[in-house]
């Protein structure tokens, strides 16, 4: 569809929505911000950002009432809609950061990094780190084994299904650092702060999907 494109982040009161922004316009696309469900709806692809607690995003989610406006639009519409960082984590059934259910998108939950006492590996997982390829994708066009994203979470999600699963990283032990399920992408990491890699990845986001 090109650049044209109806592209809107939704806006839940949760999101680092400047850096999203601003690398849409980077790329030519003035993408809207909304948290209105007709906006929301009239979209041809959606962006879920977040950064925080998964039990208060989904509490201002409900307060919002877009629970059923974002599963109309995953789930029936299938627009392409992708999740970053605690987005993603909200697409999944649930969460060990809290006790509500997610938005259910996909077959997955969210578990918490546990480390022995004696580890050096800190909680969050912060900092740059590779992703190991799973299978194709054109999201992932121009990206590799050797391609590094920048990382600051303390959960990550365990898909219930490998055919979903786009990527792995390894953070003591390999971990999933995204997913994509027909329309559905999922990344842990932060494209909007990736530099190149990112760039490649919200430009294929755009072009190709």
């Amino acid at each position: 569809m090109g650049k044209g494109q109806n592209i809107v982040v939704i806006d839940y009161g949760m999101g680092n929505i400047g850096s999203i922004i601003n690398m849409f316009k980077f790329l030519g696309v003035q993408a809207k911000v909304s948290s209105d469900k007709e906006t929301i709806s009239s979209a041809d692809k959606l962006v879920l950002p977040g950064v925080g607690h998964f039990d208060k995003a989904m509490e201002n989610i409900g307060k919002l009432s877009l629970l059923d406006t974002i599963q109309d639009m995953a789930l029936l519409r299938k627009v392409p809609f992708l999740g970053i960082c605690l987005g993603m984590q909200l697409m999944c059934k649930r969460s060990d950061e809290g006790v509500l259910p997610g938005l259910s998108l996909i077959n997955a939950e969210v578990n918490k990094f546990v480390f022995p006492f004696d580890s050096k590996l800190k909680v969050p997982h912060m900092g740059w780190n590779y992703v190991d390829v799973k299978k194709q994708s054109e999201v992932l066009e121009g990206i590799d084994n050797q391609s590094r994203f920048y990382f600051v979470h303390s959960y990550f999600v365990s898909c219930n299904s490998d055919s979903d699963v786009l990527t792995k990283t390894t953070y003591d032990s390999p971990f999933v650092s995204a997913f994509e399920r027909d329309n559905l992408i999922g990344v842990q990491f932060h494209p909007e702060k990736s530099h190149r890699y990112g760039i490649t990845l919200f430009k294929n986001f755009i072009d190709k999907i």
